[in-house]
């Protein structure tokens, strides 16, 4: 239980007090920081904060790639009671401008390549850019706001129930919603899933290819390390897959964080030396059982995958290292209670899909302005995830699409996943989505398909792709419709937005 009075920066301070000053925390290409010169910038970036005339409880905004400036940035910011909101140094203009008005931020703190857009973001507002990584005209430099700053600054007196930061969920429509945190929500995660599943510790050193302004990529990469005093590599950049893979051959992670879609695409690379990985993680979407069994098979290694969300902090449900179950979400992380429920919240029966419902004391207080939205999804003690999960007898959590993607084909529902996962095995396909489609006022099943290498995109290979899905799934299940694409619409963490691929005709 976290004491009444607690102020989640002081995640830092727990390993100055612990004997790891001299501790590498971060790895960032040529350069090591300690714990001790972590807690230093976070300091001055809180002094820096306040002697712009941040106070408590206002919003900073954080459009930082992973460096060492944001996790100062972030812990400066709750340090002094100040809310920090990270959000993808990737999105569009329209976008910005939603996160600086509805957040209401008075201070941005912005790589410098992308002062010239906050600039136009924030016009007609009383927005104060500070560039991180160099000088640009609008902003002043981070770096020289802190540099005179003292390195020592005690923590804001705040309560754990208070606001420490937000994260902003793109969700699949419509502008991102505000999903606001509170300060015990942090060691929640810390002391349930990194502690249980990933069994972190200070010798650990970890790799997360998912960025830290994303709730996955912010447990990986800074509160999970910083809770014990392990090592994090960070790398500025979009992750690649080859580049990935060279990072963990370089770098000798013993944790490696990814997802779905780029633990495929790494297998299409050369293999890699991942000697040093104790353990691979997926989250994000389901990981798909041929990824995982191709990965295993290559590398020695099965991938832990499971689920979380925004609103959760992280995962909740998850498989283990020593209890995988492929195609499968695992099972609930000590301290989340799942439950799977029909249209009229009655919990159902093993076997029957439903959609999934999950407590946990890291749920989100509220989405920031969606009252109704709160309302829908935060029912009391339990939230909604709008996802529609069945459990084995045997109490493993199985995908079976989100609520509003089921198909009902003839009558009957079918889940996207399980075509998608059965395309997928299909050594001619690298992704596959599946959506349905009304033609001539009947429902109709349409596949999109990313071929894989070189393979042919014609009618041929579609028609080889139809004769594989009635091999390995029942009739009603076969795709009516095969497109071949080079890409998904995705959101900036990767998930597939299927109500663009609904536009494509």
């Amino acid at each position: 239980m976290v004491r009444e009075r607690y102020n989640a920066s002081l995640i830092v301070d727990e390993n100055l007090e612990s004997g790891r000053s001299d501790k590498v925390a971060i790895r960032t290409g040529g350069e090591d920081i300690t714990y001790a010169q972590l807690a230093g910038r976070v300091a001055r970036a809180g002094h820096a904060l306040r002697g712009l005339g941040v106070r408590r409880e206002q919003r900073v905004l954080i459009v930082l790639d992973d460096t060492p400036a944001f996790s100062a940035a972030f812990l400066g910011a709750m340090r002094i009671g100040a809310v920090p909101v990270p959000v993808s140094p990737l999105d569009r203009l329209a976008n910005f401008r939603h996160y600086v008005r509805d957040s209401d931020a008075q201070v941005a703190i912005v790589d410098v390549a992308l002062v010239p857009l906050l600039v136009e973001a924030g016009a007609g507002l009383d927005l104060r850019l500070l560039s991180a990584g160099g000088l640009a005209e609008g902003a002043d430099a981070f770096d020289a706001v802190m540099a005179d700053q003292p390195i020592e600054l005690d923590a804001v007196d705040t309560h754990r129930d208070d606001a420490a930061f937000w994260l902003y969920s793109s969700g699949s429509t419509g502008l991102p919603k505000g999903v606001v945190h509170l300060h015990h929500d942090i060691p929640y995660t810390c002391e349930t899933y990194a502690r249980e599943v990933l069994r972190i510790s200070e010798a650990d050193v970890i790799y997360s290819t998912t960025k830290l302004f994303h709730a996955y990529g912010l447990g990986n990469a800074l509160t999970f390390p910083y809770s014990v005093g392990a090592t994090v590599i960070l790398r500025p950049g979009r992750s690649s897959p080859d580049g990935a893979l060279a990072i963990a051959e370089t770098e000798r992670p013993t944790l490696f964080f990814s997802v779905p879609a780029l633990y495929r695409a790494m297998l299409a690379q050369p293999a890699a030396d991942l000697s040093s990985v104790r353990m691979c993680v997926s989250a994000a979407e389901p990981l798909p059982s041929s990824t995982q069994e191709r990965w295993t098979e290559r590398y020695g290694l099965p991938i832990c995958d499971g689920i979380g969300s925004t609103e959760m902090l992280h995962i909740y449900c998850s498989n283990r290292a020593e209890d995988i179950r492929s195609g499968t979400s695992g099972r609930p992380v000590s301290g989340y209670e799942l439950r799977v429920v029909d249209l009229d919240g009655a919990e159902v029966a093993a076997g029957i899909a439903g959609e999934l419902l999950v407590r946990g004391d890291s749920c989100a207080a509220y989405y920031w302005h969606q009252h109704e939205k709160t309302k829908r999804c935060m029912r009391g003690e339990w939230f909604a995830t709008s996802d529609r999960y069945r459990v084995t007898d045997d109490g493993y959590f199985v995908y079976e699409g989100r609520v509003d993607d089921m198909l009902k084909i003839g009558g009957l529902w079918v889940s996207p996943a399980d075509m998608e996962d059965v395309l997928m095995r299909h050594p001619d396909v690298s992704e596959a989505a599946v959506i349905g489609v009304t033609v001539d006022d009947t429902s109709r099943i349409k596949a999109f398909v990313i071929p894989a290498g070189n393979s042919s995109a014609d009618e041929t290979m579609a028609e080889e792709l139809r004769r594989w899905c009635k091999v390995h799934l029942r009739r009603y299940e076969v795709p009516h419709y095969i497109a071949f694409v080079e890409d998904f619409p995705r959101t900036l963490t990767g998930k597939v937005q299927r109500f663009k691929l609904r536009e494509i005709p």
